[in-house]
């Protein structure tokens, strides 16, 4: 009973003998455990007798105390607390030899064991149990990451955070992670050429979004290597550059990140638009972005969000206020509600119910902070101070 299902598991797919005997058994532990007891009931039950007569011939029936104090004594000792622990201990050098005298035993006695199960078991449907369904062995999301936090030297620290950000990408949605609306970089085809020429040329992204007066109207995305060669091209108009366009891909806003990075797979994509209910742009997301939310950042990305959180000498930190929740969360090690809104600014515009004027303090959940400066409706910069141990 104390084997680990898991390692069990493991052995019987590499057909172990003994695990696959112990598998077996305990695809019906009330069996298992009805053989055990009913051997270990007759066991304890002969051996009082056994040691009653014994006692009643050498000593009367003062013997009898005598007898039965001795006899717990033995059992205690011998049959219960010594080999139980030891079975505790080491299961799988005493349950996969035990496999091999429980199996032919349990074919053996078989009629009596389902006697006595089929009373136990209408006993226990009595109380709501039924023992039919075997035991569910499924892991919960947060009993899996239980798992691989305590698997401690078994998994590099590396590989560790790696399979913890996977299991973490089923409850955060494209919203947590996305490029701002207001930080896409793009193309309008409305300006002059000149200008569409200088931002194509200078753009740091590979990938940008070109469109028409407003970034909700988006035409298409521009692959900067199809565009590269063509700059110094004389004929190299919008015409051209409209030809080398490919389709604009959209997602909704609740798209979990791992049936996004899936979703990117089947549609050979590496860029989306996130949409809200009413068809708007609310941000963009890439590939790399759920890439890096798996192995942690590995581009040069000049949107980089460690340079958004800067950690001061005396433990506090200088955050950009347009930083994800999430990404604050991860770098901190703090707990921050990401289930509303998912910046920091709007986390705070939320809190207070007013936009803030700079030198304004307050509480954001045990962490004290200070709005050091805004810009326009919006919270620019924000310092929080290191709460005391």
């Amino acid at each position: 009973m104390t084997l680990n299902r898991y390692r069990l598991q493991h052995l019987a797919k590499g057909k172990h003998a003994g695990a696959l005997r112990a598998q077996k058994l305990l695809q019906r532990p009330d069996r298992l455990i009805g053989l055990i007891l009913l051997g270990n009931n007759f066991v304890n039950i002969l051996a009082s007798s056994i040691a009653t007569v014994i006692a009643l011939r050498l000593w009367g029936e003062a013997g009898i105390a005598i007898a039965a104090g001795a006899l717990t004594l033995v059992i205690l000792i011998f049959s219960e607390v010594t080999p139980k622990t030891l079975a505790a201990v080491n299961p799988e050098k005493l349950a996969f030899p035990a496999a091999l005298i429980y199996t032919p035993l349990l074919k053996l006695l078989y009629p009596l064991v389902w006697v006595v199960n089929l009373i136990a078991n209408k006993l226990l449907k009595l109380i709501g149990t039924d023992v039919s369904g075997g035991q569910d062995d499924a892991l919960s999301h947060e009993e899996l990451r239980t798992v691989v936090v305590e698997a401690g030297v078994l998994i590099p620290q590396k590989h560790q955070k790696m399979l913890l950000n996977i299991l973490d990408m089923e409850s955060a949605t494209v919203e947590d992670i996305m490029i701002p609306r207001g930080e896409i970089v793009g193309v309008d085809l409305d300006n002059h050429w000149d200008d569409i020429l200088k931002k194509i040329s200078k753009t740091p992204y590979t990938r940008i979004p070109v469109y028409k007066k407003s970034i909700d109207k988006i035409i298409g995305v521009l692959h900067l290597r199809k565009a590269l060669g063509l700059l110094t091209d004389e004929t190299f108009d919008k015409e051209r550059l409209t030809q080398c366009l490919s389709e604009p891909y959209f997602i909704p806003e609740a798209t979990s990140l791992h049936k996004q990075l899936f979703n990117f797979q089947n549609e050979k994509m590496r860029i989306a638009f996130v949409v809200d209910e009413y068809g708007d742009i609310m941000g963009a997301v890439t590939l790399e972005d759920l890439l890096e939310e798996i192995v942690g950042e590995f581009t040069t990305d000049p949107s980089d969000n460690s340079q958004e959180i800067q950690r001061q000498k005396d433990g506090g930190y200088l955050v950009e206020a347009s930083v994800t929740i999430r990404e604050l969360n991860k770098i901190t090690g703090w707990s921050l509600p990401t289930d509303g809104p998912k910046t920091l600014n709007g986390l705070i515009l939320e809190y207070l119910e007013t936009i803030p004027k700079p030198g304004t303090s307050l509480k954001l959940l045990s962490q004290p902070l200070e709005v050091i400066q805004t810009q326009g409706n919006a919270v620019k910069l924000v310092r929080f101070y290191p709460t005391s141990p």
